[in-house]
């Protein structure tokens, strides 16, 4: 149940209307924050990008106390940066509430009518598939009415670049794949990453760095595109992977210890035998 407080002149307000408050009080010239006074739009998208990825942290933990905090530091963000059009007279937040809201309605015609009603019960699509490639529809649509078909013809623009390597990967390649140039099934693209590791090992035979830094670059976007085939995030596959590798290393070192050994004094082959044994322990245990 949503709370109310009161404000400063006495009347009642939601906690949505609170924080909008306090971020216009910290943005005041005369008495507010001096370091929220000085930043702008560029200076904070830094914590945006940041924030971003400690909600996925957070929800990836399966830690709900840490996930509203987090999302609350997300919603900062977003606060933060409408205050800062409001003041130069670009846009409020309510604004970015209206444009949102009036997306997502026009996006979902199997669940909306224009005037944002909910359809009769039935009338809604229930094919994930379906409703994607809708979506990429009426995104197309969008992009044609505002002139972007005539300004911007590249049928994999509107990706933002700022993106993290690999979900921006995934997502190029999956823009391709509504085009129809995909492959059909993952052993293909399977395939197509062995190609490109081979392409790498050439490259590296060469000693050619330019050549090498190519491959391995295409070598990431098989790999991200096997992950789509695959119906796995890429970005969340590789967090998993780097935490499996942390987590393994620990044990290995604590192995070695247990020894009398130690990391980064033992060799090489007492710590691929330590590593070994982490790894017949996890498998043990999983039994």
């Amino acid at each position: 149940m949503s709370e109310t407080h009161e404000s400063g002149d006495g009347s009642a307000e939601t906690e949505l209307g609170r924080l909008l408050r306090i971020m216009a009080a910290l943005r005041d010239p005369v008495r507010g924050c001096a370091w929220d006074v000085a930043q702008t739009p560029a200076t904070i998208v830094p914590y945006t990008i940041e924030e971003a990825y400690e909600v996925a942290d957070a929800v990836a933990r399966g830690d709900r106390d840490d996930l509203r905090d987090e999302l609350g530091d997300l919603l900062l963000q977003v606060v933060f940066q409408a205050r800062m059009a409001e003041e130069q007279g670009a846009f409020a937040f309510d604004d970015v509430a209206r444009a949102i809201a009036d997306k997502l309605i026009r996006r979902h015609p199997h669940v909306f009518a224009p005037d944002g009603s909910l359809l009769p019960e039935g009338s809604a699509l229930r094919d994930p598939a379906q409703v994607e490639a809708q979506w990429a529809a009426i995104k197309a649509q969008e992009r044609a009415a505002r002139g972007e078909a005539q300004t911007a013809p590249d049928p994999l623009g509107g990706v933002a670049l700022a993106l993290p390597a690999l979900a921006r990967a995934e997502k190029i390649s999956r823009r391709a794949a509504g085009y129809g140039f995909d492959w059909d099934n993952a052993a293909q693209v399977i395939g197509k990453v062995r190609e490109e590791t081979d392409e790498v090992a050439e490259a590296l035979a060469a000693g050619d760095r330019r050549a090498v830094a190519d491959e391995i670059g295409d070598l990431l976007f098989s790999v991200a595109n096997l992950a789509r085939h695959a119906g796995i995030d890429p970005e969340a596959a590789l967090r998993d992977g780097t935490a499996k590798f942390e987590r393994r290393f620990a044990a290995m070192a604590a192995h070695l210890a247990a020894a009398g050994g130690e990391l980064g004094r033992a060799e090489l082959a007492a710590m691929e035998a330590a590593w070994q044994a982490v790894k017949r322990d996890e498998a043990e245990r999983a039994v």
